[in-house]
């Protein structure tokens, strides 16, 4: 078993090795993500002009694409989750190596690949843990997506499903009124 600095060395080296993965550790351990697909990148290059087209600046907020979030379920244990909702001042959180600390994190979204049941299972604990106040899974595999919101003692409720045909409504929490369409978090913006 690594010790901790060494386990962040690791993932260290990794993400050096393997230039397009995302490295991230959850729970003590290692988890490495394939390069991204072109629909995935498609939701969420239109996940950043919906946000960019409701004035999410204006209220205070940053939307930004594989921002570092330190979680607090182990020393070195990260997540850099797809698309993040962040407040402004999001930088005075800087933890470390780009992690920053989750009271800065409104909304996180991941759209699943070929690992989906770390975004589906693993992830969900550790951002009820850290605070999140909403989390959204575009669960390519099941065909929906899942919103967890407002966890309490470090655990999400049940999660709302929304299957294609709908849409998600952001939050009051996030700070903006915005409805997402499944289908395009799901295939992409046709």
């Amino acid at each position: 078993m690594l010790h901790e600095s060494a386990l962040a060395d690791a993932a260290d080296h990794l993400w050096e090795e393997l230039p397009g993965h995302r490295v991230e550790i959850l729970n003590g351990s290692i988890v490495v993500t394939p390069p991204p697909d072109g629909p995935r990148q498609e939701s969420l290059t239109w996940l950043i002009e919906e946000f960019s087209r409701i004035g999410a600046r204006q209220a205070g907020l940053r939307y930004i694409g594989g921002i570092g979030l330190w979680l607090p379920t182990g020393p070195d244990d990260c997540a850099v989750p797809d698309f993040s909702v962040v407040d402004d001042d999001y930088r005075d959180a800087l933890v470390e190596k780009n992690r920053y600390a989750p009271h800065v994190f409104r909304l996180v979204l991941e759209v699943t690949s070929t690992n989906w049941s770390n975004d589906a299972a693993i992830k969900v604990g550790t951002y009820a843990k850290a605070g999140i106040p909403a989390y959204l899974v575009a669960d390519r595999h099941h065909d929906e997506v899942l919103l967890y919101a407002d966890p309490k003692d470090g655990k999400y409720p049940d999660p709302q499903h929304f299957e294609r045909g709908r849409s998600v409504p952001v939050p009051e929490s996030v700070g903006i009124t915005l409805d997402l369409s499944v289908d395009t978090l799901l295939d992409g913006d046709d």
